[in-house]
């Protein structure tokens, strides 16, 4: 199955080309609105800025939502070069905005459309990427002297444990990619002998998750 990547966090680049600074600014974006209300906050942030450019994309593969704006340059030489680069880097549900700052220099046609595309670019350079997986937390009551092999094991079926609670037992909350948590129910029947079952208490299906 394809991976499914996005921004993992909201992330801020410059470059400067010829005194006029572009100010990127790349974030998560689950839906058109969530994309429109990003844009609308980075604008508010450089509301003295003299352009802020942008470009999002919602959804994967064959069903997605694209769009861009050149908010006052040149038809063409801004939002498009700026989706371009954002399309390219294989990423979804994921809006940028260029803000520029105007150096006093114009940098014609050619240099606005490479000047935005390099902004996007360095960006996508220090963005940190995470998947949309659906996921499933469970949660388990672990007897000490099995309490050591069930996090070996939770570790190495890609499960992350959220929460310990120490008492008679030990409460274990941990979140799996949906397939693996069948395949952990099992495990854990088999090295409990049968005594150990987990509870699922939330199925999320997009949880934004670190690909390292």
């Amino acid at each position: 199955m394809a991976q499914h990547l996005t921004p993992a966090a909201e992330t801020r680049a410059e470059i400067l080309v010829v005194n006029s600074r572009f100010i990127a600014t790349l974030a998560p974006a689950s839906s058109v609105e969530e994309a429109r209300a990003f844009i609308a906050r980075i604008k508010a942030e450089f509301a003295d800025a003299t352009h802020n450019v942008p470009a999002f994309v919602i959804g994967h593969g064959g069903s997605v939502t694209a769009h861009c704006h050149d908010d006052g340059e040149p038809s063409g030489t801004a939002g498009r070069p700026a989706l371009a680069v954002l399309q390219g880097s294989g990423l979804g549900d994921a809006v940028v905005v260029v803000t520029r700052y105007f150096g006093g220099t114009k940098l014609g046609t050619g240099g606005l459309v490479r000047a935005y595309g390099d902004a996007v670019r360095a960006v996508l350079m220090v963005a940190p990427r995470a998947e949309k997986l659906t996921t499933q937390v469970v949660m388990l009551s672990v007897p000490y002297s099995n309490f050591e092999r069930v996090r070996l094991l939770i570790s190495s079926l890609q499960g992350l444990i959220l929460d310990e609670s120490f008492g008679a037992d030990v409460t274990l909350t941990a979140r799996f990619p949906l397939p693996q948590t069948a395949v952990f129910q099992e495990a854990l029947r088999e090295l409990s002998h049968g005594t150990l079952e987990a509870l699922v208490i939330e199925t999320d299906p997009a949880t934004l998750v670190p690909v390292l």
